[in-house]
């Protein structure tokens, strides 16, 4: 099922960038985007956050390569992380990618290395 977005014509120009339509939102996206091209793991957090720093401790242990992108803490970048979770629609960090997969947060790339499913994903 295909996410509704409200169409930008129905934006006031004023707002724009409060909603994601920065050049700082729309740099960070593609970067997002451009790292789970290139990367077969890519995990995106902030500081201050342990679950991002539990998913990357959980694939270091399992002897697997993953690229970390971090947007700011509690206190800054907020801007930025929205415009991310407008993107995939995934509300919390970390947000996770297996072969440009969306897979979830720590709690969901728990169950998948636990159930192998992470590993068939990797091929």
């Amino acid at each position: 099922m295909t996410r509704k977005i409200l169409d930008s014509t129905r934006i006031h120009p004023a707002i724009e960038n409060e909603t994601g339509g920065s050049a700082d939102c729309r740099n960070t996206v593609d970067a997002v985007e451009k790292a789970i091209d290139e990367h077969a793991i890519v995990i995106i957090g902030m500081a201050h956050n342990p679950f991002p720093k539990k998913a990357r401790q959980l694939l270091d242990a399992q002897g697997l390569a993953y690229h970390y992108l971090e947007y700011g803490s509690y206190f800054s970048e907020w801007k930025r992380r929205g415009a991310l979770k407008m993107w995939s629609g995934w509300q919390t960090f970390p947000m996770i990618f297996v072969k440009g997969q969306l897979v979830g947060g720590f709690s969901d790339l728990k169950k998948l290395v636990d159930s192998g499913e992470l590993k068939k994903l990797l091929g």
